[in-house]
């Protein structure tokens, strides 16, 4: 796989497991800059250093299951 491939795949992630069931992008932005402040804060709280951007972190957690995001039925597809 090339360089170019690699940066391509990392700013742009498949997003539609993330996206099922309606779940609208606000609520995945609102939601991933919440778990980026937390992830954070924890990095600091412990003192440790991050290398990769907390948001990415946050971003590959939903990417990856490790959080689900459940909005509620009434704000879905505004």
């Amino acid at each position: 796989m090339s360089e170019t491939k690699k940066t391509e795949m990392k700013f742009n992630p498949d997003l539609s497991g993330v996206l099922k069931d309606r779940t609208s992008r606000y609520s995945l932005v609102i939601a991933t800059a919440k778990r980026a402040r937390a992830i954070s804060d924890k990095a600091i709280e412990d003192g440790e250093s991050i290398i990769e951007k907390p948001v990415s972190l946050a971003l590959n957690e939903f990417i990856n299951g490790d959080y689900v995001l459940v909005e509620p039925e009434e704000i879905r597809n505004i």
